[in-house]
């Protein structure tokens, strides 16, 4: 899939462990690594500006498009 996820990416860089990060956005854990791997098949907006929030970013540094 062209789309990557760099939610591991922006963790690393706020020291931040999975389990905090999913606990300050409202999500299980199991939830956190489903978008994490890439195999969510579609994230809510909300779901988003939440990860955005929590880890002080835009959707571009979560999100990104890489053809195939």
């Amino acid at each position: 899939m062209p789309i990557v996820v760099n939610i591991d990416v922006m963790l690393a860089r706020r020291k931040m462990s999975s389990g905090e990060l999913a606990e300050k956005i409202g999500i299980s854990p199991a939830n956190l690594s489903i978008l994490k791997t890439g195999k969510a098949k579609a994230v809510r907006f909300s779901t988003l500006s939440a990860l955005c929030n929590a880890l002080n970013c835009a959707p571009g540094d979560i999100l990104e498009y890489k053809p195939e």
